[in-house]
């Protein structure tokens, strides 16, 4: 049987124009500033006005560490929404705009999939409504102002090799990591080492996604630590005066957008940290007014659980003042499968002792998501070639774990396939059974916060960070910012920073390569093992089969 792709599916869609997808909200068209028919931001006066309004129920979904045999998070996302709307309940959806870098390297898309999509498929994943552009813009924008100001006289006293504000572009490109800035001569600059991050690893991301309004986002810029003197005292992003010019770039690019799903249902989609490098959830503000526009918001965060729900849960909730009422854990058959050992050549043929043995994975985030004082229900994102047998493994297994899993088939059936999952979901939400709090307190040292996550999430022995990096974080604290929350930047595919080690791991160790102040966003970044804050791409990239058909349309999006 032969399935249409997914760009083929969006393309056939029914939309709406956006100001009916709002008014299912009660946004006036007046506070709806369009992009064509099918988006939109929302005002600022209109967020402003609807603060006291109730505050809906806020559902989480996360997943199992990732596998290439995919796991469906996005999808589950937004059927789910969709689910929830189908059974009567008043409900939205918020998830992160999709980065150029992995679109045209290995992902190819990020907006759901099968009849569990968010529509402009074309447009979301590419310029959409061209905040990234916003945020590289506003980003690169302070990096020529800290040369401008070493080229004409330096006043600030900047020591040029402790320049810590890295270029960013939001591609993948490996070329750019490390690089020699300012050559050619004297009316060039200062050659000094530099380097390029992907936007999405911008601390201008995170403040974005992490700002409650324009005043707030200026604030935070004008905090960002861009360089230091010789006599290591920081200098700060408001003394080269740019935090002003930074928030004019970035105006409209605060506003949360809206668009809609392909059953025509609310979506938020604003802000876009990866949860490897960053932390990995769509904005505050997007959250939190859906949250008083909705009865139900269902939201995720990137990656498995280990790195987004961990960081959703320990930067988002606690910067935000926000708590999950129900947390959704997607898993499927195949990647259980894959955990188990089997190659993904032969995930086709039926094998329960492996789904079995690959089970490890998903209990460890079980375990890990109720450590935070929230209800788990696992949801099986179904594939055709799952056997009952397979499904019942999974159902069993968690059920022995203290949690219940729903096989949901939202990507073959949309809403229809997701409804058992929305009324359970519902029900574990109304019922209030939410006594969330954060893994570490705010006063707890760094460094035992770092090794608080290693161990208690990761499950790993020990913490691998030489004096230099320690000293770092001692000094950090000593400078008023040891109340900060860790952003752990390492590989997504596994608890530990080895991506071949699947499954559970134990007995391993989380090194520490680098430290990084985001003063800004307020929080440290901590880079382990072999990740790169600037990716590259693939052998064969997802660029090479994205093109235009003969009528002009786009292919090659998935």
């Amino acid at each position: 049987m032969s399935y249409k792709t997914d760009i083929e599916i969006a393309r056939e869609a029914s939309k709406r124009p956006i100001q009916e997808i709002g008014a299912k909200l009660g946004i006036g068209s007046d506070h709806l500033l369009p992009y064509g028919h099918d988006k939109a931001k929302l005002s600022q006066e209109f967020i402003d006005s609807v603060q006291n309004n109730k505050t809906g129920k806020l559902i989480l979904v996360t997943a199992i560490n990732p596998t290439p045999a995919g796991e469906g998070k996005t999808t589950t996302t937004v059927g789910l929404g969709d689910g929830l709307n189908r059974i009567g309940k008043k409900a939205a959806i918020c998830i992160r705009e999709a980065s150029l870098g992995p679109c045209f390297g290995m992902k190819g898309g990020a907006a759901g999939g099968g009849y569990a999509q968010v529509i402009p498929m074309e447009d979301m994943n590419l310029h959409f409504t061209g905040d990234f552009h916003a945020i590289t813009s506003a980003h690169n924008l302070l990096s020529a102002m800290i040369d401008n100001h070493i080229y004409w006289g330096n006043s600030l006293e900047i020591d040029t090799r402790r320049v810590a504000w890295r270029r960013v572009v939001d591609m993948n490109d490996r070329a750019l990591r490390q690089i020699t800035a300012s050559l050619g001569g004297v009316s060039n600059g200062f050659p000094r080492e530099a380097g390029f991050d992907i936007t999405v690893a911008s601390e201008v991301m995170a403040i974005l996604c992490l700002s409650n309004n324009l005043e707030d986002l200026q604030k935070r810029l004008g905090d960002i630590i861009v360089a230091y003197r010789r006599d290591r005292s920081p200098v700060y992003c408001r003394d080269i005066k740019a935090d002003g010019a930074m928030t004019v770039l970035l105006k409209d690019a605060m506003q949360p957008n809206l668009v809609q799903t392909l059953e025509n249902n609310p979506a938020f989609v604003h802000g876009g940290p990866f949860a490897n490098i960053a932390h990995g959830c769509n904005s505050v503000i997007a959250t939190k007014t859906a949250l008083k526009l909705a009865d139900y918001v269902v939201t995720e965060a990137g990656f498995g659980a280990d790195l987004g729900a961990e960081k959703f849960m320990n930067i988002k909730c606690r910067k935000a003042g926000i708590a999950p009422s129900v947390v959704v854990l997607v898993a499927t058959v195949r990647a259980m499968k894959m955990n188990g050992g089997v190659l993904k050549a032969d995930l086709g043929a039926e094998n329960v002792n492996a789904v079995k043995d690959g089970c490890a994975n998903l209990g460890r985030h079980i375990e890990n998501l109720k450590s935070f004082g929230v209800p788990v229900v696992v949801a099986i994102n179904h594939f055709v070639t799952d056997t009952d047998a397979e499904v019942e493994a999974i159902k069993a297994y968690v059920t022995n774990h203290g949690s219940e899993a729903i096989l949901s088939r939202h990507w073959e059936l949309g809403s229809e396939g997701s409804e058992n999952l929305a009324k359970r979901v519902a029900e574990i939400a109304d019922a209030d059974m939410v006594s969330f709090a954060p893994i570490y307190p705010d006063d707890m040292p760094l460094m035992e916060k770092i090794e608080t996550i290693a161990k208690r999430i990761y499950r790993a022995d020990d913490v691998l960070a030489d004096q230099k990096i320690r000293n770092q974080l001692k000094d950090w604290e000593d400078q008023g910012y040891g109340n900060l929350p860790i952003c752990m930047a390492k590989t997504q595919y596994s608890f530990s920073t080895d991506p071949t080690l699947r499954g559970a791991p134990t007995g391993h160790s989380v090194p520490v390569r680098e430290v990084r102040l985001s003063a800004g966003a307020g929080f440290v970044v901590v880079i382990c093992g072999e990740i790169m804050t600037m990716p590259g791409l693939p052998r064969v990239p997802s660029a090479e089969a994205i093109m235009l058909n003969a009528d002009n349309q786009i292919e090659g999006l998935f």
